[in-house]
């Protein structure tokens, strides 16, 4: 049996590797639902991409990142409500440039300050993770809406 060249180059999954994406995802989201904005954006590169379909066009670079956060968060507290996002059914791929190819199910859950809480939006999130001192960093994310698709 011959193996491909491509796949011989490619790095190969292990529980180790899905872990740390796994907990890299968890920091992630708790920065976001926290509102600190500026720590979340230092998840992702300097250049990074970031495509969602309730914003007009893809956010790019931390600045920009910086800035759709913290209008997201103005407007949750100025609607007394709160987000908290769950990510799961990881999909973790490695690429040949030891970065991370991330397939994952994003549900966000809305809660009314004082009221009840619903699910607010599921999604699908599709991420290039690559390694930057050595830490996993999103260099774009594609996120994609089970309502609108």
């Amino acid at each position: 049996m011959t193996i491909a060249p491509e796949r011989a180059q490619t790095p190969a999954w292990s529980a180790a590797l899905h872990a740390e994406a796994q907990q890299f995802y968890a920091h992630q989201m708790q920065l976001l639902d926290l509102g600190e904005a500026e720590q979340w954006a230092r998840t992702f590169t300097e250049d990074a991409t970031f495509d969602v379909p309730t914003l007009p066009e893809p956010v790019r670079g931390h600045a920009g990142l910086v800035a759709a956060t913290r209008r997201a968060s103005a407007e949750l507290a100025a609607s007394g409500q709160r987000h908290r996002h769950f990510l799961g059914m990881l999909d973790v791929r490695p690429r040949p440039d030891g970065g991370l190819d991330v397939r994952s199910y994003a549900i966000v859950y809305a809660s009314q300050i004082g009221g009840e809480s619903r699910v607010h939006r599921v999604c699908v999130c599709e991420d290039v993770l690559l390694r930057q001192d050595g830490e996993l960093r999103v260099s774009a994310r594609t996120v994609t809406r089970d309502d609108l698709a």
